[in-house]
């Protein structure tokens, strides 16, 4: 049976500012309600397929976890990364802890931030991929290239292995417009997908031939993992020690045992906004829109309006893009360029790179929706059952007025419920907790004032998600 691995660690930054370093793309939602790493794992529900493998970062395992069970998936494996080193490796710690449970699985790797319209086809194609991977190929899938992108690297492929695939004659990087408009004439150049299909044993071999240290390495993080609450945490000092790598440039650019699938799908890899554009629902004057937006002697654009009404008179081949504390305005052939904007927002460590103004946690949501030099105004949203740490502030006093439900509070020693339209006051340094006993979430607003704001005056004592230092 396939056992789906999902690579859930990107960045996203070229679809700033939807996509966050402590959000990014792949939770997102783009098309639908569903986010980006929920439409993959939706996709494979007709297959017969082992509990999926996710991969992600440390910071993002309490979105990968509330999104799974959103689907009802409660038997996934999440592996953590606290430091990425790119997909040969994420790759490999996949493969050795499936292999535990299964000695013969093969693994389907797919990025959790992919956009691909024709299942039917895809599932064809990932059958196909089965019977070379079941001969001890690596598999790629190339997909069918539509027109002369620069934005994508590409396979050229060798003579034909079998009814539907082929050998891989090379990758090339991603070329200039003019090498792109070449591929596209030979029709021997496919988009390289940056998707694959192999036995998990197989690839540990080729890892272990051509990138030991790699292999190695891995063995050692995965020998002294352990499993915290839905989490597999790997031994972080083994994996500190592990080279950086693709698994293009470790494995399927050098191994002799490459093969490609065609992939004719409606594939994307939705890296920029223009490409959002490409596969969004046009009008008739070709604007995509997402949320509230009024046009006049407009074409061409891409708007998403999350919170407020966005009108364009008189442009052309944009991109506009608003969220709570930012807008994006950018020319449809400059979207690359939008990393430059999050390189710079890094480099001024500016709050807008790496969150949302609305935060998620474990427990819910906040949204700081106000502050100043001494106060900050926060709208908290806790989901039933749920429950925040056990935590005090050296620094700051906090008011809660609960507008929806009802809060079960506890200050020192005193538990009491404060109830709609009911107050309560948290001294400086005093231990407090709140909790939502009820069946429907517990939404409140929050007043902090004191000398100092930060998330980082939080001192937790007690934590049901495994916070606390």
């Amino acid at each position: 049976m396939i056992t789906p691995v999902i690579l859930a660690g990107g960045s996203g930054s070229r679809l700033w500012p939807l996509s966050r370093q402590r959000h990014p793309k792949q939770f997102l939602s783009l098309f639908g309600e569903a986010s980006m790493l929920q439409e993959s794992l939706k996709r494979l529900a007709p297959l017969r397929c082992r509990p999926p493998v996710v991969i992600c970062n440390e910071e993002h395992r309490f979105l990968v976890a509330d999104q799974l069970r959103q689907l009802g998936i409660d038997n996934a494996c999440i592996i953590l990364e606290q430091e990425g080193r790119n997909t040969a490796p994420a790759i490999a710690l996949a493969a050795l802890r499936v292999l535990e449970d299964n000695a013969d699985s093969v693994l389907l790797v797919l990025a959790a931030d992919h956009v691909i319209e024709d299942v039917a086809e895809f599932h064809k194609s990932i059958e196909r991929a089965r019977l070379l991977a079941a001969e001890g190929d690596l598999v790629t899938f190339g997909v069918v290239a539509g027109h002369a992108e620069t934005g994508y690297g590409y396979i050229q492929r060798g003579a034909a292995n079998g009814e539907y695939g082929y050998g891989v004659k090379r990758f090339v990087e991603k070329p200039d417009r003019e090498t792109a408009e070449d591929y596209l004439a030979t029709g021997d150049y496919y988009w390289n997908s940056g998707m694959f299909m192999f036995q998990a044993q197989r690839y540990l071999d080729e890892l272990e031939t051509l990138e030991p240290e790699i292999a190695h390495t891995c063995r050692a993080a995965i020998r002294g993992a352990h499993r915290d609450l839905d989490f597999i945490r790997l031994d972080q000092e083994a994996f500190k020690r592990c080279p950086a790598n693709s698994i293009d440039y470790a494995v399927m650019e050098r191994t002799q045992h490459a093969s490609m699938v065609p992939l004719d799908a409606g594939w994307s890899d939705v890296g920029s906004w223009s490409s959002l554009w490409q596969v969004g629902n046009q009008d008739s004057q070709g604007n995509v829109t997402h949320g509230d937006a009024l046009y006049h002697d407009a074409k061409n654009l891409l708007v998403h309006a999350d919170h407020r009404l966005v009108a364009a008179v008189g442009v052309d081949d944009l991109i506009i893009v608003e969220t709570k504390d930012a807008v994006l305005v950018a020319h449809k052939d400059h979207v690359q360029d939008v990393k430059k904007i999050v390189e710079q927002l890094k480099i001024e460590d500016r709050s807008e790179f790496k969150s949302h103004r609305e935060v998620h946690r474990p427990w819910g949501v906040y949204d700081s929706i106000d502050h100043g030099a001494r106060y900050q105004v926060k709208h908290i949203t806790v989901k039933p059952g749920a429950k925040l740490s056990v935590q005090m502030h050296h620094h700051r006093s906090e008011h809660w007025v609960v507008v929806s439900g009802s809060a079960r509070v506890t200050v020192a020693s005193k538990t009491y419920i404060v109830s709609e339209n009911e107050s309560t006051y948290i001294p400086i340094g005093q231990v407090h907790a709140l909790e939502n006993p009820g069946k429907i979430p517990l939404e409140l607003i929050e007043v902090q004032s004191g000398s100092y704001l930060g998330e980082d005056d939080i001192v937790r004592l007690d934590d049901r998600y495994g916070r606390c230092q």
